[in-house]
């Protein structure tokens, strides 16, 4: 199995409803691929950091400047595209 391969079957693994066939190739490229590993052993860390973690609260000047930012990129990307930015 390639990289490219076991990034296709990622999510499935990941969740554990990857195919044992598949999942005996996935776990053999991973004990021989450290920059798969290092993907896998970061998604599992996000996982659980999402699914254990609390709501944190944005401080108001953080807040803004990210509702700023994205508002800025979606006119951009309307803009872009022919539509109307509102």
């Amino acid at each position: 199995m390639k990289c490219d391969e076991m990034l296709l079957l990622l999510n499935e693994y990941v969740d554990g409803d990857l195919p044992p066939g598949e999942c005996e190739d996935l776990q053999r490229h991973l004990k021989g691929c450290n920059p798969c590993q290092v993907v896998i052993d970061n998604i599992r860390h996000t996982i659980t950091i999402c699914r254990d973690g609390e709501p944190l609260e944005l401080p108001a000047p953080v807040r803004q400047r990210l509702h700023d930012c994205l508002r800025r990129h979606w006119q951009a990307k309307q803009a872009s595209a022919g539509g109307a930015a509102a």
